[in-house]
Parts: structure tokens; C-alpha cells; sequence
């Protein structure tokens, strides 16, 4: 059991017989009363976010996890394969079950969180910078950079972000995985 104002981002919770993780928190102190945990918690089973308000002190039954780095080698009928880069095992782990699946590619390494009590998978994340390259993209117009104009790019997974207008077909950029935003280019 844990107290409620030791949950942080990250800590997996068991209530209302699920599992639920924790994406967002916020202690607040209001003028009177007691001073609450607000906390944003997604359901690890379906990715159903609710908000949940813990006065300070309330137990929480605590779900004790692992995070191990895996490798994506490839997707099939039962799921993306993600490989532990310590045995190597191999295991399927669904596409709902990853953060930022669109941005995945052969290759990458995978946080995988695991529940130590039974070994069930919880989630896998995606680490939160990721660099790709630009598939398709309109060519830029030189000097066209006074404003904060954006266009859209395909990057090589397939998946569609939206982007300043200097970069170029093949560029290499860095994305964050969590909104799909654009974040710099990168030097090859």
C-alpha cells in the first residue's frame, strides 16, 4: 500500500480491480481544508483516461513493476515482437499497449513494464525523442522562414506530422513521440 501524495508520474495503482497508471499528477493546497492529489490515471488494459481526486493520506494498493528495454524486430498477426535485449526472448505485445507505436521502427528500443507478481505485460513505451527521416514533403521555399508556418511531412513509418517549411525530402529529424510534434532537425 502507498499513500496517495506518493504517486508520481509513472506509479501503477490497482483500484476498482484494474490497473491503472499514472500519466499526470497535481498537489494542490486550497485555501480550506485538506490538501488533495489530483491525478490524471490511464487504464493500462484499454487506454481509457479518467481524473481522480485522493485526499492526502488515503492508501493506494500499489502494483509493484519491472521496466526492462526490448527491441522491435517486426509485426505480425498476434502483435508487434519485441525482443529482451538480456535473454532473448521473444514476446507479442499489441499495439494498443505501446506509446507512440506510429513512430516505431525496426529496431528501436522499447521500455517494457511488466507486473512482478504474475510477469503480465502492463505497457511498452516508446522513448520520448525519436529520430526519423522525412518520407515525402513538399519542397520548402527559400526565405520563407520569417513566420512559424508549418506543412505537412510523411516520415518514414508511414505516419504524418506537421513541420517548418525548410526542411526537405530525406531530412532527419526529431519528433516526440507522446504528441507526434516536431522538435529540431538533426545532423547526419
Amino acid at each position: 500500500m502507498i499513500n496517495s501524495q506518493e504517486i508520481k508520474i509513472g506509479t501503477c495503482i490497482r483500484m476498482d480491480g484494474k490497473i491503472w497508471t499514472c500519466i499526470d499528477f497535481q498537489h494542490r493546497k486550497p485555501g480550506k481544508g485538506n490538501t488533495v492529489m489530483i491525478t490524471k490515471l490511464k487504464n493500462v488494459a484499454d487506454g481509457r483516461v479518467l481524473e481522480r481526486t485522493f485526499q492526502v493520506g488515503f492508501k493506494l494498493e500499489d502494483v509493484r513493476v519491472e521496466r526492462r528495454p526490448y527491441q522491435y524486430l517486426y509485426e505480425d498477426t498476434t502483435g508487434m515482437i519485441l525482443m529482451n535485449q538480456e535473454t532473448f526472448e521473444q514476446i507479442p505485445v499489441g499495439k494498443q499497449q505501446i506509446t507512440g507505436v506510429d513512430f516505431m521502427k525496426e529496431s528501436d528500443i522499447v521500455e517494457v513494464v511488466t507486473d512482478t507478481s504474475d510477469g503480465t505485460i502492463l505497457l511498452a513505451e516508446m522513448p520520448v525523442k525519436t529520430n526519423l527521416h522525412v518520407a515525402h514533403s513538399e519542397p520548402g521555399i527559400k526565405g520563407d522562414t520569417a513566420t512559424n508556418a508549418t506543412k505537412p511531412a510523411t516520415l518514414e513509418t508511414g505516419v504524418e506530422v506537421r513541420v517548418p517549411l525548410f526542411i526537405n525530402e530525406g531530412d532527419l529529424i526529431q519528433v516526440d513521440t507522446r504528441d507526434g510534434s516536431y522538435l529540431s532537425r538533426v545532423k547526419e
